[in-house]
């Protein structure tokens, strides 16, 4: 007798699952009424109807909880984006400030430079106009031998020159390469 009633009780409890499937996949579930139902028939089922509930409950409560992390976390990624471009602002003004207290040392030595680029062209001009009238000495056929003597001391003294002002102008390549910012 009580494998009959355990036996009936599945039945009722397998014939309202099969309502509850069919009318939850043919029409709109009043969810209360169907409980209802179920707890009319089954008064025990009330008591896993509410730990649904309850359960229920704390999963929306998590995924609010999540909501409102996710808005803080999305909020906080904005204001570093925000200051990081604030950063990289302040930065690039720091750096133009500090390179242009560079720029009086960057000058000098370019004009340096320059002058002394200005020195070696008209040095190169003098040892080539040397070199010519050396050349036109000793073709000549009256050359003394002071002249020549005179001239070769000047164009060593020129070579000299030269070579010092190339030294020079490396040296300011040099110091430029070394200031650049």
């Amino acid at each position: 007798m009580l494998s009959h009633l355990i036996s009936c009780r599945r039945n009722n409890q397998l014939g309202l699952l099969i309502a509850l499937l069919w009318l939850a996949g043919c029409a709109p579930v009043d969810r209360q009424k169907l409980a209802q139902e179920v707890i009319a028939k089954d008064p025990e089922f009330a008591a896993v109807l509410e730990k649904h509930r309850e359960l229920s409950s704390r999963i929306q409560t998590y995924d609010r909880e999540l909501s409102v992390r996710r808005s803080d976390v999305e909020k906080k990624i904005i204001q570093l984006r925000k200051d990081l471009v604030d950063a990289v602002v302040t930065v690039r003004l720091k750096t133009e400030d500090v390179k242009k207290r560079m720029e009086p040392d960057r000058v000098r030595l370019q004009q340096a430079l320059t002058q002394a680029a200005n020195e070696l062209k008209i040095k190169r001009e003098q040892r080539s106009t040397l070199g010519k009238q050396i050349a036109m000495l000793k073709k000549s056929p009256g050359q003394s031998p002071d002249d020549n003597l005179a001239l070769l001391k000047q164009a060593e003294q020129l070579d000299q020159g030269l070579a010092e002002v190339k030294d020079r102008m490396r040296l300011y390549k040099i110091k430029l390469l070394l200031i650049k910012l």
